[in-house]
């Protein structure tokens, strides 16, 4: 989303990185993650999964902020995000701690 003037609290804000897995045999193909993706981060594969179905694929991975709505909205339980930068964040917090 472009913003039309800079938030005064930019530099203060992290923005979450998300990391998208999908159970390919457990989906079913509706495409419903697919369609409501606010960010455009899923497509759905030309591959096939054990059922015939088209499971989806996280095409712009770097996009994601693990709102999770992909979790919700799928009836198959079949795709989940987890965030990246708070581990991340943990890591350094926990070899400083170390170095100490």
């Amino acid at each position: 989303m472009k913003l039309w003037r800079k938030p005064l609290d930019a530099d203060t804000v992290k923005v979450p990185r998300g990391r998208i897995y999908i159970i390919k045999d457990q989906c079913k193909g509706c495409g419903f993650c697919v369609q409501y993706c606010p960010r455009n981060v899923l497509e759905l594969s030309q591959e096939f999964n054990k059922k015939g179905y088209h499971p989806p694929v996280a095409a712009r991975e770097e996009d994601c902020v693990s709102c999770g709505l992909c979790e919700l909205i799928c009836p198959e339980f079949a795709i989940y995000a987890e965030l990246v930068e708070e581990e991340k964040q943990k890591d350094s917090q926990e070899t400083q701690k170390a170095e100490v």
